[in-house]
């Protein structure tokens, strides 16, 4: 049985359980929602500058990402703080250039473009 906030989530043939840290309640089994939304954008990312320097063969030997999720009360909207090492001979061009790259990976531009989510209720 699973606890208050635990969400099991069955993503093709992977099963992840989400929870909430034990602050808010949850007992902390698993990734927040925001653990898993920071995740996907840090995949997303080394995965798309992977996919572009194999493509140029460039000398790209690791891709390190960290985001951080924090809420600007100010300006009321989300920030994903967004940390990227590159490890490798790489120039600066291609340095510069896998830094542009990073602004076009499909996680990064759904969270940042006018995305939209439609619900709709399925009976019971």
């Amino acid at each position: 049985m699973l606890g208050t906030y635990q969400v099991e989530l069955r993503l093709g043939p992977h099963v992840i359980i989400a929870d909430e840290p034990a602050e808010v309640g949850g007992q902390g089994s698993g990734p927040s929602p925001f653990d898993l939304l920071c995740g996907a954008l840090c995949a997303c990312t080394s995965m798309t500058l992977r996919m572009y320097a194999n493509r140029k063969a460039w000398p790209l030997e690791r891709v390190l990402v960290q985001v951080a999720h924090r809420r600007d009360a100010e300006a009321q909207r989300d920030v994903f703080d967004r940390r990227i090492t590159l490890q490798g001979p790489l120039d600066e061009i291609q340095t510069q250039k896998l830094l542009d790259i990073a602004q076009r990976c499909p996680v990064h531009r759904a969270l940042s473009e006018n995305s939209l989510v439609l619900t709709e209720l399925d009976a019971a």
